[in-house]
């Protein structure tokens, strides 16, 4: 019996995640405690599947992709499975990502990598809820999964270097391209990113212009696919406040302090486009 992956979590990241890791071959479980939720996650991996074929972008015919997918709700079909490696991709929330972690550290076998796709969170702290912190290992990919290329790779303080070789290799068979980081608040993008969009968002509540001209000045005056707010929206209002929340709290600089107009917008529930309003109405 062939070994599985496992995706914990199929939201927009999970599914990308589990899409791109059956395009390279591998038998794929999707793990989600909400049945709704993996009913949309199949819906979407197949709907993004079919679409990359009809663009010639994919060889392999999308159904044949799909039948190394599974779906689950239900602890107990991971029981017993060879599982060689395991990627959470739920919320940016450390207790959240802790718990899974937790859980997962006595169901799944000793020799399996535990990787999380967390885009701040301290891998050493994550890894320190389990018995593997050798196995275990930052795993960031960038959204959308099936396109952005680039995928964070981040050692905790007892990550093995051979574990560190596994999922590199994973990566590159999977098309994408890795850098390394230190386990670091917000580790390259983010902490590079964040400030920006925190950044914006001051300007925005300053009056300095409005959201459309500051994301047009930013676009077209430094090369930007997407303006800092715009991108704001689109990774959610509430995300962007937690990353920005890590940084603060782990450097301890007021450059780092949350604007107060992303935390007005997110008590608002003005999330970002996957409520249809953030800063921008959608």
């Amino acid at each position: 019996m062939s070994k599985s992956l496992v995706v914990v979590g199929s939201g927009q990241m999970g599914s990308g995640i589990a899409q791109v890791a059956a395009q390279t071959g591998e038998e794929v479980i999707v793990f989600d405690t909400s049945s709704e939720a993996l009913e949309r996650s199949a819906q979407s991996i197949e709907k993004s599947l079919v679409k990359f074929h009809s663009k010639g972008a994919l060889k392999e015919d999308p159904s044949t992709i799909l039948k190394r997918i599974q779906y689950s709700s239900r602890l107990e079909d991971l029981k017993n499975r060879e599982v060689h490696l395991l990627i959470e991709a739920v919320t940016e929330n450390f207790e959240v990502k802790a718990s899974i972690f937790e859980s997962m550290d006595t169901l799944l076998p000793s020799e399996c990598i535990f990787a999380s796709n967390t885009s701040s969170i301290s891998i050493t702290k994550l890894a320190s809820r389990t018995q593997r912190p050798e196995r275990f290992v930052g795993m960031h990919f960038m959204n959308p999964v099936p396109i952005m290329k680039l995928v964070e790779l981040i050692s905790g303080e007892k990550t093995h270097p051979e574990t560190l070789k596994s999922v590199e290799d994973l990566a590159k068979k999977m098309g994408k391209i890795t850098v390394k980081s230190k386990d670091m608040p917000g580790f390259i993008v983010n902490r590079v990113l964040m400030p920006m969009i925190n950044e914006a968002c001051f300007a925005l509540q300053d009056g300095l212009a409005t959201a459309e001209d500051i994301d047009i000045a930013m676009k077209l005056g430094t090369n930007q696919p997407m303006g800092p707010l715009a991108l704001a929206d689109f990774i959610g209002l509430d995300t962007c406040l937690y990353i920005i929340g890590v940084l603060y709290e782990g450097f301890g600089t007021e450059k780092y302090a949350p604007c107060p107009l992303l935390e007005k917008y997110v008590k608002d529930g003005r999330l970002g486009k996957k409520v249809g309003r953030g800063i921008f109405e959608y």
